[in-house]
């Protein structure tokens, strides 16, 4: 690979083509809007472009504009749109996009379908370019089919063939673009004014440029890569999927690497960051969103999907568990036993020790150290103190119908099995409430209370029989 080093001090101006409508992909979603890793295609275009600190991002829209806009207005990068309509090719997709771009920066050209371009890759295509040539990412395939083909005279670029345009012999040319290049603006932008659409597609073909360049005496380079990922588009569902795999096995290798065990690499989604301490343990078919990070010795079960949280050092989370801490969070404390088949809604904050079990839902609550609700449970707007027991299928009644209320419950409480404790409520440190009742005021310290009606039974009780059909 040929090394262009240069200390560019152009500013880099970035064109986003997304006005495509993805035929292939059989869907109503503009493609560029299609999720890899949670996240849309283009939105992984632009944090490269992010990260680049480009000093203006143009992204050309143009089948399901409003849309696609949307979707990406809020980008870190804080791009602007161009629409194209109709669509009549590369060329003029970029043509949209030129009264954006100021005149003294380099154009970094990327496509909004192709996710996984790498910035240091970028990097070193604008050091290529070096604010005087054209340079263009390539790259070799075996089965170059659909690609446009570099055409050299010996290590001079001299043009870009469009597969359809392309004798026999081009055909069999195995470099092809990429769709990547960086061009400086003020040579661009007069070689898109001289695009003409007089071949096979009758479209405006960015590629067009090298041919004039090459006439204008200015050089074409080629920065080859040999990473396929990194060029790879997303024409149909097949590919998405190809490539999220793609993704999660990099994102797979690089936690192995740190040492996390990961069961099988396979089965192992991010749809978000994922952040771990030493000697994490995590089982097959779990699935990460949002940020979520694992400290120290953290054990996660198979099956379980957990979203914005923090789960500490040497917790547990055992199988089919779902933790969403939405904008919230969601925190986990050190040597804490989570599940299995528990639910951890947004601001759930667990302290250090604390066990929730199977079919156990926490929303919005604190629990301290060594507070344990075990089975069958509901606790919303609730502070738990430390030590608390909470028994099989009690609940907090949180909600009037109208607004929603919290339940404090102190240090050392036992809370007996199908209670409901209706808030506002306050149950004293040390209380014990009997299995059954339904608590609507406030306990002392230490109390026993009971809220059930006494027990009735009725001698040879007959139940209703059903009557015969006629």
């Amino acid at each position: 690979m040929t090394d262009f080093s240069h200390n560019n001090e152009e500013p880099v101006d970035i064109v986003v083509m997304a006005a495509g409508k993805g035929t292939r992909m059989k869907s109503s979603w503009p493609k560029v809007l299609h999720r890899l890793a949670g996240r849309a295609l283009a939105l992984h275009v632009l944090d490269t472009a992010a990260r680049l600190h480009a000093r203006c991002v143009v992204v050309v829209t143009g089948h399901g504009a409003n849309e696609v806009e949307a979707a990406l207005a809020d980008a870190p990068c804080a791009p602007v749109f161009a629409r194209q309509m109709p669509q009549l090719g590369t060329g003029h997709a970029v043509q949209q996009a030129a009264p954006l771009l100021p005149d003294d920066g380099i154009v970094v050209v990327l496509s909004g379908d192709v996710p996984l371009i790498r910035d240091d890759t970028l990097r070193a295509l604008i050091a290529a370019c070096a604010g005087r040539r054209l340079a263009l990412l390539t790259i070799d395939f075996e089965n170059p089919t659909g690609y446009g083909r570099i055409l050299r005279d010996g290590e001079a670029v001299q043009a870009i063939v469009e597969q359809k345009d392309a004798t026999e012999e081009q055909r069999a040319i195995k470099e092809v673009y990429s769709g990547v290049m960086a061009v400086p603006a003020r040579l661009l932008k007069p070689w898109l004014a001289r695009l003409d659409n007089r071949n096979a597609q009758g479209e405006f073909y960015l590629t067009d440029i090298v041919r004039m360049a090459t006439l204008d005496g200015v050089p074409v380079v080629a920065h080859r890569t040999d990473d396929h990922l990194q060029v790879t588009g997303v024409n149909d569902p097949a590919q998405l999927a190809g490539l999220e795999r793609a993704w999660q096995r990099r994102l797979a290798d690089a936690l192995m690497a740190q040492g996390v065990r990961l069961a099988d690499p396979a089965r192992f989604d991010v749809r978000g960051t994922l952040v771990c301490e030493a000697d994490v343990e995590i089982d097959v078919n779990c699935v990460f969103e949002g940020a979520v990070s694992l400290g120290a010795g953290v054990t996660i079960g198979a099956n379980c999907v957990i979203a914005n949280a923090r789960i500490e050092t040497g917790a547990v989370i055992h199988p089919f568990t779902h933790i969403d801490g939405e904008k919230v969070g969601v925190t986990v404390g050190e040597g804490s036993r989570i599940g299995p088949f528990a639910r951890l809604r947004p601001g759930a904050r667990l302290g250090a020790e604390v066990h929730i079990g199977n079919f156990v839902e926490v929303k919005n609550s604190t629990l301290d150290a060594g507070a344990k609700a075990n089975h069958l449970a509901y606790l919303g707007d609730a502070t738990v103190g430390a030590r608390v027991n909470y028994g099989a299928g009690s609940i907090t009644a949180n909600y009037d119908g109208a607004n929603k209320h919290r339940t404090i419950i102190g240090d050392d409480v036992h809370v007996g099995s199908n209670c409901v404790l209706v808030a506002p409520l306050t149950i004293g440190a040390g209380g014990t409430v009997g299995g059954g009742s339904t608590v609507t005021k406030s306990t002392d310290p230490g109390a026993l209370t009971i809220g059930r009606s006494k027990q009735v039974s009725f001698a040879d009780w007959k139940r209703p029989v059903k009557k015969p059909k006629a």
